[in-house]
This record gives structure tokens, sequence and C-alpha cells, in this order.
């Protein structure tokens, strides 16, 4: 028998594949037997294909509680409420699973829908519970870094989007 560790895993970059990242790493763990739950805090419900998937896959333990991508301040309360929702969410969940993945965690934080204290209180809760946690998005804050067990950084090499091609179905979304 072997000691289970929690590790604490953040997929953050200007590049593609931090929400594909973050799939493979739920099908990679569910594969091995372990109760994943999986929390998007920008997307809406039905907004990108993987969501499917993870319905299927995960049931309740699947959220998509997003407004979509924040862009416009005067819609700060209805982000910062659809981000607290999901926060209440996964602090619920956490004690039922052995991975909780919170996807676009660092986009939410970057843009002050959630805050340091809540994302430290949410690192300290897995741990004390003996959970994985996994963050992903843009701008993933030095902190952070620091208390992380693995950061992979997605880098963008080339994307056709800068050659004027649309985000592509099975793709990009």
């Amino acid at each position: 028998m072997h000691q289970q560790i929690n590790m604490l895993i953040l997929y953050t970059g200007n590049g593609k594949g931090k929400t594909s990242a973050c799939v493979g790493q739920a099908l990679r763990a569910a594969g091995h037997g372990m109760t994943v739950a999986f929390g998007q805090f920008l997307k809406r419900d039905n907004q990108s294909s993987e969501q499917r998937v993870l319905k299927q896959l995960l049931g309740r333990l699947f959220l998509a509680g997003g407004e979509s991508f924040f862009r416009d301040e005067k819609d700060r309360p209805t982000h910062r409420n659809a981000a607290l929702n999901v926060l209440l969410w996964a602090e619920h969940i956490l004690p039922e699973v052995d991975m909780l993945i919170l996807d676009e965690t660092l986009y939410a934080l970057d843009a002050a829908l959630i805050e340091r204290e809540e994302i430290e209180n949410m690192v300290d809760a897995s741990t004390a519970r003996g959970r994985h946690l996994v963050l992903s998005g843009r701008n993933a804050p030095d902190w952070l870094v620091r208390s992380a067990d693995i950061v992979t950084e997605m880098v963008e090499v080339k994307h056709a989007w800068r050659n004027g091609v649309k985000a592509a179905p099975g793709i990009e979304y």
C-alpha cells in the first residue's frame, strides 16, 4: 500500500490547451477509479462540446456555472455571483471527491471575480481533506505557483486565429 499525496496542479499560460489538459486529467483520474468533480467558472452550460462528455461521465459532479467571458464592468455583479456559486458548489462537493478540477479559476481570479483569500481557502480545504486540486487559466499569480506541486504553462507558438481563422468546433470549443 502506498501513501496518497494530494497535489495542487496548475495549467496556465497564453496558449491553447488549458481546458483540454483539465479534461485529460479528469479522464486519467477517473480511469484510476478516482471520484472527480469538474467545475467551470466562466463557461455557461452547453457552451462548449467537452461539457456534454463531462456531464455524461460525472453527472452532478460537473458544473458549468459561468456567465461566459467577463468583458464589461457593468456585468461584474452577475459574474461575481456566478463565480461565488461555483465556489459554493466546489466547497460542498469537495468531501465527496478525490480530485476537484476548477477550470478557468485563474481567469476569474485575474478579473477579480473571485479573491485570493477564496482560492487560498479552497487550497487549504483540499489539502486538509487530502484531495487533489487542479486549477486552470491565464496569469497564474506567483503566490499560487509557489504553492503548487505541478505547474504547466501552455505557450502559444502559432495559432490559426491570428490569420483570421474563426474558432473551430472540436478544436477551440
